[in-house]
Order: structure tokens, then C-alpha cells, then sequence
């Protein structure tokens, strides 16, 4: 890429710091992360590269501050990361040989089907529920296909980790929200080192949006701790509509 301006790099950490904010949250984060490096010129291929960069600040970031909150296990998520990690590498290999389009389509399907389930069901996450499968069933077979659409697409991803964990494993969403910072470090950082491997990485603008990434990360985790359940949902609505919007733009007016 070409010298870019001090008003760029600041429009870069900015995406950054407000996605790091979002993704921490209710997930979504790459849909501001996303479009804010393809508007700076950067070519597709390298802006994906460079999004899985800094968005793995964030997401460690996030993770880092829920575990120090006691509201992740790391013996009762282990499985979850080794198929999310198994997903992603699979995911991101492949991603050169099959056509995004089909994907596109059936994703923005879930996702409405997730934000009208999640909008009728008003005590949803509030708590703790039993468990519909044994956690190292569901974090094997989640873990590979969640981890392969991160992997290979990704928008959405930390919003149907949350789901599923509520509906599946019963967590609260404060809980769930968690846990899907975990694993959706795991899939972002498999998938970075693919990029990597590939020379798809510009890391000046991953570092930077990085910087803004963790700040954002950090408010929104403490946000979530303070704030409870009720304020997850409503934040989540939010950024399930909101990844809808730009999703349904892309595949039918992009």
C-alpha cells in the first residue's frame, strides 16, 4: 500500500476501537471492522488478512477480561477451541476454492431466523439453563462448523456462538457471551496464521486498528460485567439487525 495520511490512520483506529466496543459485546465487530479497510483502497484479499489481525486483539482482549471475571472454564471450553481451531484451518485453506455466494444467502437466512427468535423469547439467556447436549458433543461438532465459517467467511460468527451456547448449552448471556470471545480468538488467530502463510496480512494497518481494538474490548467487556443480561440482549438485537442490513445489502445491491 501507498504513504497513508495521519486523518487515515485515525479513521483506522477508530473502526477499530468502536469494533473492538461492538464485537466484545454481542459480536458483529467485522462489520464495522471490515468495510472501514476496504474504504482506505486496501484489496479484498489483504483486507481479510488484515481484519483476522486485528480483530484477534480484540477478541484476547475481551477473553482475557472475562476469564479474570470467573465467567469462563477453560476445561469446560478446552474441546470447543481444539474443533474451533480444527474449523478455522479447514475454512480458511478451502476458502480459495469455493464460491462465497451460497454462503452468503443461507447466512443472512440463520441470522434473521436468530433476531426473531432471540426478539419472541424476552427471558432468553436471563439464566441459566439445563444443558440440551453433553458440552464436548456440541463443542466438537460447533467447534468445526463454526470454526470453518470463520474460517472461510466470517460475519456472524460471535453472534451464532452466542445463540447456540444459550439455546444448546443452557448458559446465561452473560456466560455465553464469554465463552464466544474464547473461541472466537481461537478461529481468528488460525485463520491469521493462514493469511499469514499467504503474505495476506498489511500488519501497519492490523497493529494500529489493534491498538483500538483492545481499548474497545476492554470497555465493552466491563460493560457486560457491570451491565448483566438485559443490557446483552438488547445490544445483541442490535448487531444481528444490524449485520442483516449489511449483509442483504451486499448480496443483493453490492
Amino acid at each position: 500500500m501507498d504513504p497513508v495520511s495521519f486523518s487515515t490512520l485515525f479513521f483506522l483506529w477508530l473502526a477499530g476501537l468502536f469494533a473492538g466496543f461492538v464485537d466484545s459485546i454481542a459480536g458483529g465487530g467485522g462489520i464495522i471492522s471490515l468495510p472501514a479497510l476496504l474504504a482506505t483502497g486496501m484489496p479484498p484479499h489483504l483486507a481479510l488478512g488484515t481484519n483476522k489481525l486485528q480483530g484477534s486483539f480484540g477478541s484476547l482482549t475481551a477473553a482475557v477480561n472475562y476469564s479474570r471475571k470467573g465467567l469462563v472454564s477453560f476445561r469446560d471450553v478446552f474441546m470447543g477451541i481444539v474443533f474451533t481451531a480444527l474449523g478455522a484451518l479447514c475454512g480458511t485453506v478451502i476458502v480459495q476454492v469455493l464460491s462465497a455466494d451460497f454462503l452468503r444467502h443461507v447466512i443472512l437466512i440463520l441470522l434473521v431466523a436468530v433476531f426473531v427468535y432471540t426478539l419472541c423469547s424476552p427471558d432468553l439467556g436471563r439464566i441459566d439453563r439445563r444443558s440440551l447436549m453433553r458440552a464436548p458433543i456440541f463443542f466438537g461438532l460447533a467447534g468445526m462448523v463454526l470454526g470453518f465459517y470463520d474460517g472461510f467467511f466470517g460475519p456472524g460468527t460471535g453472534s451464532f456462538w452466542t445463540i447456540t451456547l444459550v439455546l444448546v448449552l443452557g448458559l446465561n448471556l452473560k456466560k455465553a457471551t464469554a465463552n464466544t470471545k474464547i473461541l472466537n480468538f481461537t478461529s481468528n488467530i488460525v485463520a491469521l496464521i493462514g493469511f499469514c502463510i499467504g503474505g495476506n496480512v498489511v500488519f501497519s494497518a492490523g497493529l494500529l486498528m489493534g491498538c483500538g481494538q483492545m481499548l474497545g474490548a476492554f470497555l465493552g467487556s466491563r460493560l457486560v460485567i457491570q451491565r448483566g443480561t438485559g443490557f446483552v440482549r438488547v445490544f445483541f438485537l442490535v448487531v444481528v439487525a444490524a449485520t442483516i442490513v449489511k449483509l442483504a445489502y451486499n448480496a443483493y445491491a453490492g
